[in-house]
């Protein structure tokens, strides 16, 4: 990769260590700013024959020629007036005044980022990094604005002051030694340690669903690593009480940063030991797999995906960290939930913790903001503890429910019209012109998923069958509903029409049954010991989505639940 800039996969990569512009004539004359018209100029060839002649000087100089010649003459139109530049470039005023629109456009349609290191900088801090990446923004806007003012030979009636520099941001430094025997390779790798996002960020990731199962082996990725430390990054986070160090491919960078908006990071303190988990994202081993392995000696899972276009899918890295965290979790007793769990807070000071189970499309979240919507006048807060994976554990005996992620990952389709709009201005969206477009936005602090909440109600979303309401379970009943896992599927991964998955929950459970067979039945016993409702939910998403009469009516029945005396 080269060290001051990387264009490719649709995105670019600054490092603002190596080469930063302080002012319009070093970002003109920068290696990154020739690098990018030279792929401009190469991008036209298809798109715009026109353009591309014009700017090759009919075939007389090739692209990186022609880069340079374009640079010199934009170098001149920074400094002097249209009529003291001697330029074929200005031949045609109003084509390369189309050029100039169009180069910005295509710098703006890339996913821009840049990154600098943190390491033996003893007054470096976030507001380094954000003054940076700010001053760039505003460096870039204001060239282009120059260059479209002198063209036209007036001053712009409108300025829309947008995203011009970077989607986001963020710093590194290095770690020393490496966490445990036979992960010296990832001992090279640069972590982060703060992240700047642009928000809202729009991303237009190449694939918009998850296919395929996350499989375990016996073999331990890091003997198969292919990796260039130059390339890669490592992102550290909290999985809910673990901690996660993804490894990613550069080309993956959009994906890696949305999950700021989705896991806690860790602090440089918290990163100096041991992770219990360790994700490989975009390892180039011609695999095409989304493996798993669990390294004994060092107590590490291990969780490798393979470099894959389908990948750009936010999906595989968020899952692959949850099946991680999952299988971690039942070896330590604890039961993995594919749910929803919030705690409703009335006006008149009740609080009542609410637990959705179900796999993907069964209607988990729709439920809640269903139950939001019906409850307007009653519910005085609601508080997220997890919007798709937690866990449930007991403490002398009694269930307590925490969480995993600090933000949620749901489907535009999902939420009710103009919750994404109320959120946006701290969400990333990812293929909005997609079908199964998605947004990633903050939901809870840390401090709140961690705490051990104790449960009120724990249901099933059954999307699947036509009954209204809720209906309470017994306790071998609901075991038997939840391990059966059924639900109709909607096209939110492979599956299409009825499936089962063992506790619907194909992110460890499925994978090791009979580590959480047993568990299962001390849950659900103590749940139901300590008077927790246990029970079914009936969404009919199944049948109609555009139809809300059923959700609603379950949603109705929950505010029963929660207000009654």
């Amino acid at each position: 990769m080269n060290k001051n800039i990387h264009i490719g996969n649709r995105q670019v990569l600054l490092n603002y260590s190596q080469s930063y512009p302080k002012n319009r004539e070093t970002l003109l004359a920068s290696p990154a700013f020739l690098k990018f018209v030279t792929y401009f100029i190469g991008q036209q060839k298809e798109s715009s024959p026109e353009m591309y002649d014009y700017l090759r000087q009919q075939g007389k100089y090739s692209v990186a020629e022609s880069a340079k010649k374009v640079v010199h003459f934009l170098r001149e139109l920074a400094v002097f007036q249209l009529d003291e530049i001697e330029s074929p470039y200005l031949e045609n005023i109003e084509l390369m005044l189309d050029i100039i629109e169009k180069a910005y456009h295509e710098w703006r349609s890339l996913q821009r980022f840049g990154y600098m290191t943190s390491d033996n900088a003893p007054d470096f801090g976030i507001n380094t990094l954000v003054y940076k990446d700010s001053h760039l923004n505003d460096l870039i806007l204001r060239t282009y604005r120059l260059f479209e003012e002198k063209l036209k030979g007036r001053p712009n009636l409108v300025y829309r002051q947008v995203q011009a520099g970077t989607n986001a941001c963020f710093s590194v430094h290095h770690q020393e030694e490496p966490f445990a025997e036979g992960y010296e390779a990832l001992a090279k790798i640069p972590v982060i340690d703060t992240v700047m996002l642009r928000t809202p960020m729009i991303l237009h990731p190449k694939s918009s669903k998850r296919t395929g199962m996350f499989t375990e082996t016996d073999v331990n990725p890091m003997t198969y690593l292919n990796m260039d430390p130059e390339e890669w990054f490592c992102f550290p986070m909290k999985v809910g009480s673990l901690l996660c160090y993804v490894y990613f491919n550069a080309k993956y960078t959009a994906s890696a940063l949305s999950l700021a908006n989705l896991f806690e990071i860790a602090t440089k303190e918290e990163t100096t030991g041991k992770p219990d988990l360790v994700v490989i994202f975009g390892n180039e081993d011609g695999k095409n797999a989304t493996e798993f392995y669990h390294d004994t000696d060092n107590n590490i899972w291990v969780g490798c995906i393979s470099d894959h276009p389908r990948i750009e899918y936010f999906g595989y890295l968020k899952k692959m960290s949850l099946t991680l965290h999952n299988l971690a979790m039942m070896e330590k007793g604890w039961l993995p939930i594919h749910g929803a769990f919030v705690n409703i807070t009335l006006k008149d000071g009740r609080k009542k913790g609410i637990m959705l189970m179900g796999d993907s499309g069964a209607g988990k979240s729709e439920s809640i903001e269903a139950l939001k919507a019906a409850g307007k006048d009653k519910i005085k807060d609601i508080e997220v503890v997890f919007d798709d994976m937690g866990t449930i554990h007991l403490e002398n005996g009694v269930p307590y429910g925490q969480g995993t992620e600090i933000g949620a990952f749901v489907r535009l389709d999902d939420l009710d019209p103009g919750t994404a709009y109320r959120d946006m201005d701290r969400s990333i969206f990812m293929g909005p012109e997609n079908k199964n477009a998605r947004m990633v936005s903050p939901a809870a602090p840390y401090r709140v998923v961690v705490h051990n909440h104790p449960i009120d109600l724990f249901c099933y979303a059954n999307n699947y069958t036509d009954k209204l309401g809720m209906n309470e379970l017994s306790v071998e009943e609901a075991k038997e509903t939840c391990k059966m896992g059924k639900r109709m599927a909607l096209g939110t991964t492979q599956e299409v029409g009825i499936s089962t998955t063992y506790f619907a929950n194909p992110f460890g459970p499925m994978q090791k049954q009979e580590l959480c067979e047993p568990i299962i039945d001390e849950v659900f016993t103590a749940l139901k010991e300590n008077g927790t409702y246990l029970g079914e939910i009936y969404t009919h998403l199944g049948f109609d989505k555009e139809n809300r009469d059923g959700i609603n009516d379950a949603a109705a029945q929950l505010l029963s639940f929660i207000t009654e005396e």
